[in-house]
């Protein structure tokens, strides 16, 4: 199988890469292939690629900055990804379309379902739901992969960001009252394989397509995420910090988040026989890529 990836250097991207063996060929196209803000048919460069399906990893995702870039994050995120699910149509093939629990306003306390009413509180979440809209309207053969807290050995992400700041700071206040599930971008690579395996597989099959939610599982908050990753550092001989638990309301940033990014993830598991390990497990796995990256052999 030949899967057709957006966004190069991503983590979603990286992680499949490194999945890429004698039955799964993955070619990740950066911008200078394909740039999801131009208002360009991206269709003659996936056609060169022979495709059996595209996945659309590739997004705007500082999610404070696109407060103040509007126009640049629904550019990528919604008529970006329009373009591409409008290319898979014409090629035929199905698209698999990455998205985020910010599509949902954070309220209440169970986990969302895939036919809940949406209600982004800010312009990522936004340009995020205007991206599934687009996919829903270009092509009936798509499935919307919803996921949370995504992060990875690579890239700019909420463990490295605490690893790092462990190493000069004895202590770290963070937010205690949103609670999700942190996603390892590897066990979401192996998902999305699976996934498109069964749309190239059974391509008729309509419960194979449409929105769904694809999230590690059990929950945290932030600060539970925080004291997970110390404790599995300080059992390697890494960086650690004592977490100071403080409500969203004293760590203000431009853009609101939800606090109840919980994602059902029954659906995914009928239809595709997909469930992503547990969180913890997941990070178990990216302390060990990190472990190994930085040369750190555990004693």
């Amino acid at each position: 199988m030949r899967l057709v990836v957006t966004g190069r250097d991503g983590q979603v991207t990286r992680a499949l890469q490194a999945l890429a063996g004698p039955d799964l060929e993955i070619v990740a196209l950066g911008r200078d292939k394909f740039d999801l803000a131009a208002e360009s048919d991206p269709t003659p460069v996936f056609a060169a690629a022979r495709p059996d399906a595209i996945v659309n990893a590739g997004a705007y995702t500082a999610v404070d900055k696109a407060e103040s870039e509007r126009e640049l994050a629904f550019a990528i995120n919604g008529r970006g990804a329009g373009r591409v699910a409008r290319a898979a149509a014409a090629l035929n093939i199905p698209i698999i379309q990455i998205s985020t629990d910010y599509v949902f306003d954070g309220s209440g306390e169970r986990p969302w379902r895939e036919d809940d009413p949406v209600g982004p509180l800010g312009v990522y979440g936004a340009s995020k739901r205007a991206g599934e809209e687009a996919v829903a309207a270009a092509t009936p053969n798509h499935s919307i992969l919803r996921t949370s807290w995504v992060y990875a050995p690579w890239g700019a992400n909420f463990v490295k960001t605490m690893l790092r700041l462990a190493e000069s700071r004895p202590e770290l206040r963070v937010v205690a009252d949103q609670h999700g599930a942190p996603t390892s971008a590897l066990d979401i690579a192996e998902g999305v394989v699976a996934v498109a395996r069964n749309l190239v597989a059974r391509p008729k099959d309509s419960a194979l397509r449409g929105v769904f939610h694809m999230a590690a599982q059990g929950e945290a908050t932030w600060a539970d995420f925080a004291r997970e990753i110390f404790a599995q550092s300080f059992s390697r001989g890494g960086p650690c910090a004592n977490v100071v638990s403080i409500p969203t309301s004293d760590y203000p940033t431009p853009a609101k988040r939800p606090l109840n990014s919980r994602l059902s993830i029954e659906k995914l598991a009928e239809a595709h026989g997909v469930r992503l390990p547990h969180w913890r497990d997941g990070l178990t796995r990216v302390m060990h890529e990190l472990e190994q990256a930085a040369g750190r052999p555990r004693q």
